[in-house]
């Protein structure tokens, strides 16, 4: 039977990504990368992912006329390589919900919060200004709506007393990495039963 694949989207370093091609090569998570994608031509994560043997492809989003002319192309080049699931690992576009729908269940982020809490940007920062004493990370189903969606895990972390948005983010980013891969096997358990 032929392994699951993966189409991962990035825009950085891709820490998230590097986390789940470790945990393809410890025999973790059984599933192949078809190609990781990134629309900033400097993506670091592009860099590891050559390095790696892993196809890559780059679509600048700064060379569409539009957010639906580029959601438009990602689609069709994501399409090319049919995955079962997309994986976003720090991709930071708003996606269209034509893109959203296109991709329907099978389109999944990680959120550095534990949602419903906390959806968009400076999630530690405004954890900590709340007086949270848990903070973490959310891997989910991205739907039309930012950062909702089913989860499908969480990973918690203590907020503690002298934790600046730095240390904090540090730490929920330390159980992202365990988190991503432990969310795409249970995904991929749920859906061969």
């Amino acid at each position: 039977m032929a392994l699951p694949k993966l189409v991962i989207l990035i825009s950085g370093r891709g820490s998230n990504m590097i986390s789940i091609v470790e945990a393809i090569e410890a025999g973790s998570l059984p599933v192949t990368i078809a190609a990781v994608i990134s629309n900033r031509p400097n993506a670091a994560g592009i860099d590891y992912a050559n390095k790696a043997g892993i196809t890559t492809a780059v679509l600048d989003h700064k060379s569409f006329e539009s957010r639906e002319s580029f959601d438009e192309a990602l689609a069709d080049k994501i399409d090319s390589f049919k995955p079962d699931l997309v994986v976003l690992a720090g991709f930071m576009r708003i996606l269209t919900t034509d893109f959203v729908h296109h991709f329907k269940n099978s389109l999944i982020n990680i959120h550095p919060a534990l949602l419903p809490k906390f959806k968009g940007l400076n999630t530690h920062q405004r954890a900590i200004d709340a007086g949270e004493k848990e903070h973490g990370a959310s891997v989910h189903i991205v739907t039309a709506e930012l950062d909702d969606g089913p989860v499908v895990l969480q990973a918690r972390v203590p907020v503690l007393e002298n934790d600046t948005a730095e240390t904090l983010a540090a730490r929920v980013l330390e159980q992202e990495h365990k988190l991503y891969p432990a969310a795409i096997k249970k995904l991929i358990e749920d859906t061969s039963d």
